[in-house]
C-alpha cells in the first residue's frame, strides 16, 4: 500500500511527543485536502468512528477503500495513487454505533453536483477546469425560449427548451443539436455557458440547440421507437417551423450521455440521412457476442439494437464523436463501437479521459466534440 510521507512526518512527531498539545489540529490547519503528494493523494477524516472508508466510482479498483487510524489521535487516512489528469468524485463512509453514513469530504471544498446530490472531488495534478467551461463577464449570452411540443406518439405535450444563440436572426440559418437530458446538461454540465463561450470565441457557429426533457427516462431513452419517432417526426418538423435551420443533414446533430447517447444513436440508426452528426458521450452501448443479456429488462432493446448494428453496420451519420472515461464500466463497450462506427463509413473521433461515469467529464469533453463536429470559423481557418 502506497505511504505518504506527510503522514509518516505526522506520525513521527506523534511518537516522539514533539508535535504539540494538538499536532494532529495543526497538521490539518496547514495542508489542503486530500493531500497532494503526487502520485499519491492522501484523504483524511477526523472524528470519533469504527471505521472510515472511501468510497469512489473507479472501475477496476475496491470501491470500498479502509482508512486507517493514527495511533493515539481521532485521525484517519487513506492514500490511492492517481495518474495524472486524473478526476476522481468520492464520499467518505464513516461507520459508528453501528451504522454506516456517505458523507462528502468536510476537508475538500472541491464538489460535484448531479441529480442525485453532491460528490467530493479530488483532482490529480494536470487537471484544469477548463476556461471555457465558465460563465464570462464579457461573453454574449444566448436566450433559452420553453415550447409545447404536441406529441401524438406519446399523447402528451413535450416540454423542451431552446437556445437561440447572441445576435439571433430571423433571416440567417442556422445548424441544429438536439442534446438529450438537455436540463441536466444545463445544470450539472453547464452547457449553456459552454454555449456561449464557444460561440463567443467563433470555435462553433452560432446554432440552435433543442435540450430535450424526458418523461419516462429508462424505457424512453433504452432505443424506443416511440422516442426516435417523437424526435425525428414530431420535434424536428416543429424546430423547422419555428426557426430558420440549416437543411442539410451535415448541420443537424443529437446529442447525449449514457442512456442519452444510446437515444441519440438509436434516433440516428432509426432515420438515416436526417441527422449527420452525434456526439455521444459513455453511452451505455451493451451488446452480447456469446449467450444472454444480464443487465436486466430494460437493457433488453439496447442490446438487441446493438448486437444487430454490429453483425450489419450501416452509415447512420457521416461524422460521431465518441468519449469515455477509463474509469467507468462502460469503457469496453465504448471502445468496442469505434471500430464498428467506421466500418459503417462514419468519421469517428474517439476521446478518452481519466475520469468516470458523471457530468464534469461530459462537460470538459464538450469543446472538443462540438468543435469537431461544427466547427466555427477559427477552426475552419486554422485547421
Amino acid at each position: 500500500m502506497p505511504r505518504s510521507s506527510a503522514i509518516a512526518a505526522l506520525e513521527a512527531r506523534l511518537a516522539s511527543g514533539s508535535g504539540g498539545v494538538d499536532a494532529v489540529g495543526a497538521f490539518l490547519d496547514a495542508n489542503a485536502f486530500p493531500l497532494a503528494e503526487p502520485p499519491l493523494y492522501t484523504f483524511v477524516y477526523r472524528g470519533h468512528a469504527d471505521a472510515v472508508r472511501l468510497r469512489h466510482w473507479v472501475h477496476g479498483l475496491q470501491t470500498s477503500s479502509p482508512f486507517r487510524r493514527l495511533d493515539g489521535t481521532d485521525l484517519w487516512c487513506y492514500t490511492l495513487e492517481l495518474p495524472d489528469e486524473s478526476r476522481v468524485e468520492y464520499k467518505i463512509e464513516v461507520v459508528a454505533r453501528g451504522r454506516a453514513e456517505w458523507i462528502e469530504d468536510p476537508l475538500n471544498p472541491q464538489r460535484a453536483r448531479d441529480p442525485f446530490g453532491a460528490n467530493s472531488v479530488v483532482q490529480a495534478r494536470g487537471y484544469e477546469i477548463p476556461d471555457w467551461a465558465r460563465e464570462g463577464e464579457e461573453v454574449r449570452r444566448g436566450q433559452m425560449d420553453e415550447l409545447a411540443v404536441e406529441s401524438e406518439t406519446f399523447g402528451s405535450a413535450r416540454h423542451v427548451t431552446v437556445y437561440r444563440p447572441a445576435e439571433f436572426r430571423a433571416n440567417r440559418r442556422y445548424p441544429l443539436l438536439i442534446v438529450h437530458d438537455g436540463g441536466d446538461y444545463v445544470e450539472y454540465a453547464g452547457l449553456r455557458q459552454v454555449l456561449d463561450q464557444l460561440i463567443d470565441r467563433f470555435e462553433i457557429p452560432r446554432m440552435i440547440v433543442a435540450l430535450l426533457h424526458p418523461g419516462d427516462r429508462m424505457s424512453e431513452y433504452a432505443a424506443d421507437p416511440a422516442h426516435a419517432r417523437f424526435v425525428a417526426e414530431e420535434l424536428l418538423p416543429r424546430l423547422e417551423r419555428e426557426y430558420p435551420l440549416l437543411p442539410d443533414p451535415g448541420s443537424r446533430g443529437l446529442m447525449g450521455a449514457s442512456l442519452g447517447a444510446v437515444a441519440s444513436f438509436h434516433a440516428a440508426l432509426e432515420y438515416p440521412g436526417r441527422f449527420g452528426r452525434m456526439l455521444l458521450q459513455s453511452g451505455s452501448f451493451l451488446f452480447t457476442d456469446i449467450g444472454a443479456n444480464e443487465s436486466g429488462p430494460v437493457f433488453d432493446r439496447i442490446v438487441d439494437m446493438m448486437n444487430a448494428y454490429r453483425a450489419a453496420p450501416t452509415a447512420i451519420a457521416e461524422k460521431a464523436f465518441v468519449s469515455v472515461g477509463v474509469y467507468e464500466p462502460l469503457v469496453s463497450e465504448n471502445r468496442a463501437l469505434i471500430p464498428v462506427l467506421r466500418r459503417g463509413g462514419a468519421d469517428v473521433r474517439f476521446v478518452e479521459s481519466r475520469d468516470g461515469h458523471n457530468w464534469e467529464n461530459w462537460r470538459d469533453r464538450l469543446r472538443e466534440g462540438l468543435s469537431w463536429l461544427f466547427p466555427g470559423p477559427l477552426w475552419m481557418v486554422y485547421e
